[in-house]
C-alpha cells in the first residue's frame, strides 16, 4: 500500500467527503430542510466521519489514528441510522435511501478494512513523514 502523504491522499476520506456532499444536498430537499433537527444531525455526523479520519491521519500514530477511523466509523453508523429516520419520515425515496444507504455501508467496510490493515503493521511509528 502506497504511503499517503496528505489525508487527501486517503481513499476512505475521499470517500468520506463524496458521502458527505451527498448527505447535504439530498438535506436541502424542502420537507428534509424544514426538520431542522434531523437535518444538522445527520450533517454533523457526516462531517465528524470526514474530520476523523483528517484528525487521526494528522495526529501521526497509529494508534491514534485507529481510534480516530473507529470514531469515524461510528459516525458513519449514525449517519446510516438517521437515514432510516429520513426514510420513515418520507423526506427520501427508497432509491435515495438505498442509495445513499449503501454507499455508506461501503465506506463502512473501506474504514474497517483500513484499521484492519493499520493494527497489522508491526509497529506504532509515525504514519507519515513530516
Amino acid at each position: 500500500m502506497a504511503t499517503a502523504q496528505r489525508f487527501e491522499d486517503l481513499r476512505v476520506w475521499q470517500e468520506a467527503r463524496e458521502l458527505n456532499k451527498v448527505v447535504y444536498s439530498t438535506s436541502k430537499q424542502r420537507a428534509f430542510y424544514r426538520d431542522i433537527g434531523l437535518r444538522e444531525q445527520i450533517r454533523r455526523a457526516a462531517v465528524s466521519v470526514m474530520s476523523n479520519i483528517a484528525e487521526g491521519f494528522e495526529r501521526g500514530s497509529r494508534k491514534e489514528f485507529v481510534q480516530l477511523l473507529n470514531i469515524a466509523k461510528g459516525s458513519n453508523g449514525e449517519v446510516r441510522s438517521q437515514l432510516y429516520v429520513a426514510l420513515d419520515q418520507e423526506y427520501l425515496t427508497a432509491k435515495e435511501f438505498e442509495s445513499l444507504r449503501a454507499a455508506a455501508v461501503l465506506l463502512s467496510r473501506r474504514i474497517a478494512t483500513f484499521i484492519r490493515y493499520l493494527e497489522a503493521q508491526p509497529s506504532n511509528r509515525r504514519v507519515r513523514r513530516q
